[in-house]
């Protein structure tokens, strides 16, 4: 044992000076020369975008964006839109701060507001990774239970070994990382594709939907949860801390001209760009959930549709989706749950790596890092399993409380970024424009009232129960 704790002392490294953001992929990702058109250029800077978007569509987007369908149709469509312009305008923040500066968000708030609010910040980051992880860790054991069979609690466990399938993609490359996830994506965005286009929404009322309603602040159905509170929880689950972080690291892997204004201001455009299409996907991803929970749901007993179980058995039953019930489109959910999950195993693992040599100046081995964010993870969910037995609401109602602590730990990550950008100090010719500082402002506000709102409530209903 003891030998076995000095070399895992010896993994640790402290850095005494400024380092490189992540700096095994920093600058190493070749772009197209200054005479490539357009396409091959966003080619080139496309992929950091990829691993942003995948905290957009995560298990507890789906339990809500599904549920919300269920209860009140297309009515939240317009919160998911308003949400993702929302996150566009913020991601968009964090690619031109790391481009600009050479830092990323936890190195640039690190330098500004020093190391004994630094590391509280970070243990502040920490817990929200660990909260995300939590809901990831939820999601895969439920798939792999409803695709093999396994016990909640040993599909848990194997979630451990996905710091496997890490290590092997980070040997093959940045690239190819980017290229799996964006795989992933793929996979859960052409699943539901199908789902939907078989469930036959009415498009009209589609449409209508991405309209602002009052009825938002009003709807309610009796022992359910008000359309105001589902909307709120699409609004918490869409800005999550930890991508703000990662975003302004992983736009540095690109080797644009770091000593030009033309050069950042080309690589600024480009990302932007690719983050704004891979959050298109996920936006069309969180509408295609939600439009499945109407098409298929609504007008249903809501108590029958509350969980990813629920959800599973429903799409193989007549009596509920109608003439397109089949054991395929139940399998294709559980696959989509599952690739949902594994996508964690990367942007996790890598903003945990990010925040912890930002804030705190301390660096572990990719492995190392993996196995402790995960490992602290699982404990949570295997305490839940013990306590409660092999059941599935119980670890599923984890997920509410993974949402809140993102909640609360938001601004702390989302007013340094929208003061940093807005200083032109920090950004010099780059700084935000006018437009920008109040459109981001009023996101910030909104966001941050909106989510103190979803912890009021969810406070209230614990409470209750």
């Amino acid at each position: 044992m003891i030998i076995i704790l000095i070399a895992i002392t010896d993994e640790f490294i402290m850095l005494n000076t400024p380092q490189l953001s992540l700096a095994e992929i920093n600058n190493t990702v070749p772009v197209a020369g200054a005479k490539s058109g357009f396409l091959r250029k966003l080619f080139a800077f496309s992929g950091p975008g990829a691993l942003v978007a995948v905290g957009y569509m995560d298990p507890g987007n789906w339990i809500t964006s599904i549920q919300g369908g269920a209860l009140y149709s297309y009515l939240l469509l317009s919160v998911i839109l308003l949400s993702s312009l929302i996150a566009m305008l913020l991601q968009a923040m964090c690619a031109k701060l790391g481009i600009v500066t050479g830092q990323d968000l936890a190195q640039a708030t690190r330098a500004r507001v020093g190391p004994k609010l630094a590391a509280l910040l970070w243990v502040t980051t920490e817990l929200a990774i660990m909260a995300t992880e939590i809901a990831e860790v939820i999601g895969s054991a439920v798939a792999l239970n409803l695709l093999f069979g396994i016990p909640l609690m040993a599909g848990v466990l194997l979630t451990v070994l996905d710091v496997f399938l890490l290590l092997v993609l980070m040997k093959l490359g940045f690239r190819k990382i980017e290229a799996f996830v964006f795989v992933l994506i793929l996979t859960i965005f052409l699943i539901f594709a199908y789902e939907v286009m078989l469930s036959d929404p009415d498009m009209s009322a589609v449409l209508r939907g991405f309209i602002p309603s009052e009825k938002i602040f009003t709807a309610t159905l009796a022992g359910q949860d008000s359309a105001l509170l589902i909307g709120l929880g699409i609004v918490g689950a869409t800005v999550m801390p930890h991508n703000l972080y990662l975003h302004s690291s992983i736009v540095q892997s690109r080797q644009y001209d770091r000593r030009s204004e033309a050069g950042l201001r080309e690589a600024i455009r480009f990302a932007t760009i690719d983050s704004n299409i891979q959050l298109g996907f996920s936006f069309i991803i969180n509408c295609l959930l939600l439009v499945l929970g109407a098409a298929l749901f609504f007008g249903n007993d809501p108590s029958d549709l509350g969980r990813f179980t629920q959800l599973y058995d429903a799409l193989q039953n007549p009596g509920i989706v109608g003439g397109i019930a089949s054991a395929t489109l139940s399998t294709l959910f559980a696959v989509a749950l599952l690739a949902s999950g594994q996508n964690a195993t990367i942007t996790g693992t890598l903003t945990g790596q990010i925040v912890m040599e930002g804030f705190i100046h301390l660096r572990l081995p990719v492995w190392l890092r993996r196995v402790i964010t995960r490992g602290l993870a699982v404990i949570p969910v295997i305490i839940c399993i013990y306590l409660w037995g092999d059941r599935e609401d119980v670890v599923e109602s984890l997920l509410i409380y993974t949402q809140v602590f993102l909640s609360i730990a938001l601004p702390f990550s989302m007013i340094p970024l929208l003061l940093m950008t807005s200083s032109k100090k920090i950004m010099g010719v780059f700084v935000n424009s006018r437009l920008t500082i109040i459109l981001g402002t009023v996101s910030a506000v909104a966001l941050v009232i909106l989510n103190l709102q979803l912890i009021r409530e969810v406070a209230g209903m614990l409470f209750r129960a």
